[in-house]
């Protein structure tokens, strides 16, 4: 008997079997994380009491659940774990050890808080590939890189908007959360990357991905030709 386009769809998924713990919250990490789950990888979502913020983004609502929320966490299983309980340790080593990629996107300097950072899992599974995404990235320069990440200013900052919308109205908000978006999509395809240099090399990554750099690449031949020829397109 044939399996079904669905099931064989599965069994053929080119990341059945990769295990992810997601600590991410609202979009651009589960936005990620939702990609990795599509593709097969068995994702773990952490959420704390109360659950995801997006659960109570509404309406609308479906049988009790936000919309909002069904958009970006499909294929995912839930783990409730309150991580400022010291408690919670045990379980979150246990995840660690059990995780080959891990993904966060809180405020800088809340993981180290709430000991899930790099440092942190790092001791436990050397072997992994962490994603952590902000808004400038943990590396950029001091004045940036300690603040938080939110779409419509890092839309604002990144240029984007001054491409949009009618010439006479000024510079116009794309409709969808694209900085959040492209920062998932370049997590996304930082993680396959780093996943691929750990089947040859055996050795895990530190990914450190930043809204603001998205922002600034999506701009493409209007930032080349502004740059290099002064002209804008």
């Amino acid at each position: 008997m044939e399996a079904t386009s669905e099931a064989k769809l599965m069994s053929d998924s080119p990341l059945k079997g990769l295990r992810v713990l997601d600590f991410s919250r609202v979009v651009s990490g589960p936005f990620c994380t939702q990609l990795l789950a599509d593709m097969g990888a068995d994702v773990i979502k952490v959420e704390p009491p109360g659950g995801d913020d997006t659960r109570h983004f509404g309406p609308p609502f479906v049988e009790g659940v936000s919309t909002y929320f069904l958009s970006n966490n499909r294929g995912k299983r839930s783990l409730v774990l309150d991580l400022k309980n010291e408690e919670a340790s045990m379980v979150v080593g246990d995840l660690v050890r059990w995780a080959e990629v891990v993904v966060v996107n809180y405020r800088p300097g809340v993981a180290d808080r709430l000991g899930v950072s790099y440092s942190h899992c790092k001791i436990l599974n050397s072997r992994l590939v962490y994603a952590n995404i902000s808004g400038f990235g943990l590396r950029g320069q001091r004045q940036y890189s300690h603040l938080p990440g939110y779409d419509l200013i890092l839309q604002g900052m990144g240029g984007m908007p001054s491409l949009t919308g009618p010439v006479e109205a000024g510079p116009s908000k794309m409709a969808g959360s694209i900085a959040d978006i492209l920062a998932g999509l370049h997590a996304y395809g930082a993680i396959t990357t780093a996943l691929f240099s750990l089947s040859r090399t055996g050795k895990g990554e530190f990914l450190d991905i930043s809204m603001y750099d998205g922002q600034l690449a999506s701009l493409m031949y209007h930032a080349t030709a502004w740059l290099n020829a002064g002209v804008k397109t």
